[in-house]
């Protein structure tokens, strides 16, 4: 199956900001974080399709995935 995945902010260094990517069935996004060799503690925010999302949940053939590293302000 295929996910889109959208990196933002500091996630996109060395990186991409957008890529089409084929993933095995029934895998999470702890799975797809792991696959692209992201540090974990550097993806603070998940949305797919829109919606915020764990770790633990399973992706689904044509699903975007939209990741942020963790935010500051003040």
């Amino acid at each position: 199956m295929q996910v889109t995945v959208k990196l933002y902010a500091t996630l996109q260094i060395g990186r991409f900001s957008e890529k089409t990517i084929d993933i095995p069935t029934g895998i999470t996004i702890q799975d797809l974080i792991t696959r692209l060799a992201l540090p974990e503690k550097e993806v603070t925010l998940i949305f797919v399709n829109g919606r915020h999302r764990e770790l633990t949940d399973r992706l689904s053939d044509g699903d975007t995935v939209a990741m942020f590293p963790p935010v500051g302000g003040g």
